[in-house]
């Protein structure tokens, strides 16, 4: 069993993770969905949400953007991260149960003095 979170918004992929407000849990046995539901962020942002995330057993993380610090701190809980996509919370999950998704190009976000910048060009 896995537990995968998506950063989640009315169906789809929210593309920020440090402000996302709900994430969408996905149980997986046996390469299907097992139970899936939608919480909120737990009152938690950028720096306590892969505390949040590794309390609730979240192997993997599917997200739009994300910035380097994130990927760490989710990293140092055992959490993988799968950036940069887009669209269909659940077609995002179907594209990792089978094995069309990829954690090497990851969208990364930065923030300098109040500038949003993305290197995946969806902001």
């Amino acid at each position: 069993m896995a537990i995968i979170a998506v950063t989640y918004d009315n169906g789809e992929v929210f593309q920020h993770f440090g402000k996302t407000e709900m994430f969408k849990l996905y149980e997986i046995v046996d390469g299907k969905v097992v139970s899936e539901r939608v919480i909120d962020n737990g009152g938690f942002g950028h720096g306590s949400l892969a505390g949040y995330l590794k309390d609730l057993n979240v192997s993997a993380l599917i997200c739009g953007g994300i910035g380097a610090g994130a990927i760490n701190m989710l990293a140092s809980q055992g959490i993988k991260v799968f950036s940069g996509a887009s669209g269909s919370a659940d077609s995002a999950i179907d594209a990792y149960i089978n094995g069309k998704m990829s954690d090497s190009n990851r969208c990364t976000c930065d923030h300098h003095e109040g500038a949003h910048e993305c290197s995946c060009g969806k902001h």
